[in-house]
């Protein structure tokens, strides 16, 4: 048995100081064979992952172990039982969470931001809760490959404050109807690793398993995909998990990588805990974002200063000083949290019961109340 010691000062040092396990990160690499290449690389079992990712938390394994671990599970794709066991393992060795009153939708956009269109997630966030749906959001300082624009940089260019406690951001749900969560004080160990993945360069399986760290337990996730079998390796990671407390996945097409759902011809996926599907088996289908009365290209949405207009944006829309376009796609992205959460028997039901957010000034006022918020 390896006993890998864990950091001094990292969640869990005092009462776990060796990692109980039989597959050190190089060992995995090679006997394990992980590393031998993107055609040819050996799955790992859940437990085996799981304890890979313990000893990348709290580990302390050398920087080019570590880098090589990571690129050899990006090479190969890792599969939802890899996933799950990483995700796990983050979920309880790093992940603080506060569970609000609230039942809300989680988004985790993907941390790498946003480079192009605006961020529309503060936004639609904000109208969904002015519509009866609460929404969490979290993220980071932005990350490899993109360097984009998150959620806690528009926030942060709105004025809000965003490095709080995990219960302080709980407090912000209940308040507010949208919170945020910041990295740094809800999934430390995994914040730590920022240094590494810069080192990298590119996106690995952390980059997925920290969309799904769920700091407020909520028990509905909304995310997006590019090709649908992501959405199935999501579906399935949370099938597998046996710590994380999502009974809905819903993911939609999304601008750039991110949660902002694209316009035109976008596929929808769900899955859900109770249908008994097996594996990541998920409902999908096809809608046209025409049919909800939202008219808009994604160029349209294109900005300069992608935390200051996005920003600008989501104080124009919610005021009622901006339609077209800007307000179209927040209404949409919004539908879709509604819808999400339970708040809609569609996604075109959300999408009217944001626009009736929108025109009677509650979202305008979730906008206030989020400013207002003291920790």
């Amino acid at each position: 048995m390896s006993g890998e010691r864990v950091r001094d000062g990292a969640v869990g040092a005092d009462d776990a100081p060796e990692i109980d396990g039989e597959w050190p990160l190089r060992r995995l690499l090679t006997e394990g064979g992980i590393g031998s290449g993107p055609k040819t690389a050996d799955d790992m079992s859940y437990e085996q992952s799981r304890e890979a990712f313990d000893r990348v938390l709290v580990g302390n394994p050398d920087p080019a172990t570590l880098g090589a671990f990571l690129l050899a599970n990006r090479w190969k794709e890792s599969t939802p039982e890899e996933l799950a066991g990483f995700a796990d393992s983050m979920r309880e060795r790093s992940v603080v969470s506060a569970t609000p009153d609230a039942d809300p939708v989680d988004c985790g956009g993907n941390y790498d931001g946003k480079q192009k269109t605006a961020v529309l997630g503060v936004a639609s966030g904000l109208v969904a809760a002015a519509a009866g749906t609460p929404v969490v959001a979290h993220s980071g300082p932005s990350l490899p490959a993109k360097h984009g624009t998150t959620y806690g940089d528009v926030l942060a260019a709105l004025g809000v404050p965003t490095d709080l406690d995990p219960a302080d951001s709980a407090a912000m749900t209940d308040e507010v109807g949208f919170g945020f969560y910041a990295q740094s004080r809800f999934n430390p160990l995994v914040h730590d690793l920022r240094e590494t993945r810069e080192s990298v360069g590119v996106r690995t399986s952390i980059n997925t398993v920290e969309t799904l760290a769920n700091p407020a337990n909520a028990p509905v996730h909304f995310g997006s995909f590019y090709h649908l079998s992501y959405a199935e390796r999501i579906a399935g990671t949370v099938r597998e998990s046996t710590e994380l407390p999502f009974e809905r996945v819903v993911m939609a097409q999304g601008m750039e990588g991110y949660d902002d759902v694209r316009p035109g011809t976008t596929r929808v996926a769900e899955w859900a805990a109770e249908s008994g599907t097996e594996g990541g088996r998920i409902e999908d289908d096809e809608v046209e974002t025409a049919n909800f009365g939202v008219e808009f290209e994604r160029d349209d949405l294109r900005v300069e200063d992608l935390p200051a207009d996005s920003a600008r944006v989501t104080e124009a829309v919610l005021s009622g000083e901006r339609d077209g376009p800007f307000a179209d796609a927040v209404a949409l992205n919004a539908g879709f949290r509604i819808y999400a959460g339970g708040g809609a028997e569609s996604v075109g039901a959300g999408v009217e019961r944001a626009r009736d957010a929108l025109a009677d000034g509650s979202a305008a006022k979730r906008l206030d109340a989020l400013r207002a918020f003291e920790p």
